[in-house]
């Protein structure tokens, strides 16, 4: 009899959509469970439920102050009680030793950042507890509890951060992330037919990727499961198909120059003009958007001839650009920093090559800027790190640039 392992198994929303599909997901638990394997299950609320319960939310409260926003972490907290319930019931009619907890219940600790919380402290006791039962615990995914007692949820995808957080405080052998798709692509398969699945990829990249619009992963979760070293298979609850797993660089045999190319709707940018450059600026622009809890993604500073005033240009989602707005209105009307004009612009796009081989082949950001010459789409701004290149283009030009790029790195093949 073959060593017995603990399987993390986490089923996202369409996994779980309706009975019929609960059925089927308690099946794959049921596999593995008769292979000898402790599980843990974690859920997601069924497809479409959050959003109905955050449009309920949103028709009661503008949902702005601390207090409302605790309620609305404890109301669409409520769709994963549901199918925790339901699969822990189903598994119960199949024979199975099952119970269902909610984050509160399973002792995950978060903090207070309401809608965007994060996990502090897991109580694994409470987990050992209910495996050397006999039992499969199912865990309501995307939520906790704070210290204040109170429901605390994730964020969108924040039942993957579960998974990978329980996974890594019990040190489990994997995590596998059953969703509608099959693994990981070589780019959106919608945009590109030629997309192609992965085996196998880095935790750097995974990151990058899901940072960079790749709604494969919550990107938490993949910083979580490459802190840990914890392995994650992303695999489709609905195909025969193995997946992919995301590991650690070293366990990739060949480094492809270019993995993946990303891409991100929705984006926006704020662009402020003749700042006084002198230290500490920066730092008192970006203070209000850091204390208003907005995403800052690609900041680019230009300094003028004259080195005494610059131009600052930063880029978010398109969502949080009115908040972004009103914090620098507000920053300069109580003249916390001085700039003669602040705009904006929407209906942004970014796109990106993503690849650990990138690190060691000269002339990829050459090729990138060339690929896009040639298909005249504009730049509007750039940024880098060691494995990726982004650009910023505008919306209207995301399908011909990535199905440019997609060929010109020899990924359709």
């Amino acid at each position: 009899m073959s060593k017995m392992a603990l399987i993390v198994q986490k089923f996202g929303g369409t996994s779980v959509a309706n009975i019929e599909r609960i059925k089927h997901a308690a099946k794959l638990v049921a596999a593995e469970r008769k292979k000898n394997n402790q599980v843990i299950v974690v859920v997601s609320a069924m497809s479409g439920v959050t959003e109905q319960l955050i449009g309920y939310a949103r028709e009661v409260s503008d949902l702005v102050d601390p207090n409302q926003l605790a309620e609305y972490d404890s109301i669409i907290s409520s769709g994963e009680q549901v199918t925790s319930g339901l699969l822990a019931l189903e598994l119960q009619s199949l024979g199975f030793k099952s119970r269902s907890f909610l984050g509160w219940q399973a002792g995950i600790k978060t903090n207070k950042a309401y809608a965007k919380s994060r996990i502090e402290r897991i109580d694994a006791d409470i987990f050992h507890e209910a495996l050397a039962a006999d039992y499969i615990p199912v865990l309501a995914g995307f939520q906790g509890i704070d210290p204040d007692n109170r429901i605390s949820t994730m964020g969108r995808g924040g039942s993957d951060t579960s998974a990978v957080a329980v996974a890594a405080a019990l040190k489990a052998e994997r995590c596998d992330i059953y969703t509608d798709v099959t693994g990981v692509y070589t780019a959106d398969p919608r945009i590109v037919p030629k997309a192609t699945q992965l085996a196998k990829v880095s935790y750097d990249e995974i990151m990058e990727m899901a940072s960079l619009g790749a709604k494969v992963l919550q990107i938490r979760a993949v910083e979580m499961a490459a802190k840990h070293q914890v392995k994650v298979q992303v695999l489709s609850s609905f195909t025969e198909s193995p997946g992919s797993l995301i590991v650690s660089n070293e366990e990739i045999m060949e480094q492809r120059l270019i993995t993946a190319v990303a891409h991100s709707k929705n984006e926006a940018k704020v662009t402020l003009k003749n700042v006084k450059n002198t230290p500490g600026v920066v730092a008192e622009i970006f203070k209000p958007l850091g204390a208003a809890n907005i995403n800052i993604d690609m900041i680019i500073q230009n300094i003028s001839p004259d080195e005494k005033t610059a131009t600052v240009t930063f880029t978010m989602k398109d969502t949080e650009l009115a908040a972004a707005l009103n914090a620098l209105n507000n920053a300069v009307d109580q003249q916390v920093f001085n700039c003669d004009d602040i705009s904006s612009a929407k209906n942004l796009a970014k796109v990106s090559v993503i690849g650990i081989g990138m690190q060691d082949h000269p002339g990829t950001a050459q090729k990138v800027f060339q690929v896009m010459a040639e298909q005249d789409v504009n730049i509007i701004n750039i940024t880098t790190s060691e494995i990726k290149i982004s650009v910023l283009i505008n919306e209207s030009d995301i399908e011909t640039t990535v199905k440019a790029l997609h060929s010109a790195f020899d990924l359709d093949n």
